[in-house]
């Protein structure tokens, strides 16, 4: 037998993807960490060499694809030569990043994925949260926007989306524009000229 040897990084990668498209195909419950290994091609020790258990591999898969999502996000966000305005119409959403042929999407948004898009809704909020209230902390200090309250301004800003983000009868365009036009009201913006 011809073994192969990869980069750290890589393996794990490999690792992450092929557990996502097993947790999806079988199941969580009827997965397991030798299942992976065998499907690769490898030990079960290698599995665990950046592993520790199958709970911590499950949640290694949610957090991946809630950093996919919110890496294009953050980096718009994090633009310096943009108003928020422009910023709040630049940055991708869900509907940019998510990609329906990804087994990471495909575990949460099966019809039994419900608490794991929730998950995943959550990890990536926290992921946005500092990074919003950066750029409302900027946009406050150029005298964009007028807020007394930075971290409540912010909290709101990101997890109030979630009811209408999580609303299971809005269209996806339906609830980007509701969200926008919200936080355009929110933050004093909807009466500004866009310089768009």
């Amino acid at each position: 037998m011809i073994r192969i040897t990869k980069k750290p990084e890589d393996r794990k990668q490999e690792i992450l993807d092929t557990s996502a498209e097993l947790f999806y195909t079988q199941g969580y419950d009827k997965t397991s960490i030798s299942d992976i290994a065998k499907k690769i091609g490898v030990s079960q020790g290698l599995c665990y060499r950046y592993f520790s258990s199958k709970e911590e591999l499950f949640s290694s898969v949610l957090e991946y694809y809630a950093e996919m999502q919110a890496k294009p996000m953050i980096s718009a966000l994090s633009e310096q030569d943009k108003t928020l305005r422009q910023k709040l119409y630049g940055t991708p959403t869900f509907l940019d990043t998510e990609n329906p042929d990804t087994y990471y999407y495909k575990i949460c948004h099966q019809a039994s994925g419900k608490a794991m898009h929730d998950l995943v809704s959550m990890k990536i909020c926290q992921k946005l949260f500092p990074v919003i209230k950066k750029q409302l902390k900027k946009a406050s200090d150029q005298g964009e926007i007028a807020i007394s309250d930075l971290e409540a301004t912010a909290s709101f800003c990101i997890y109030g989306q979630l009811g209408i983000l999580l609303h299971p009868d809005l269209a996806g365009k339906e609830k980007i524009e509701r969200i926008r036009e919200f936080l355009l009201n929110l933050l004093g913006l909807d009466t500004v000229e866009s310089t768009l």
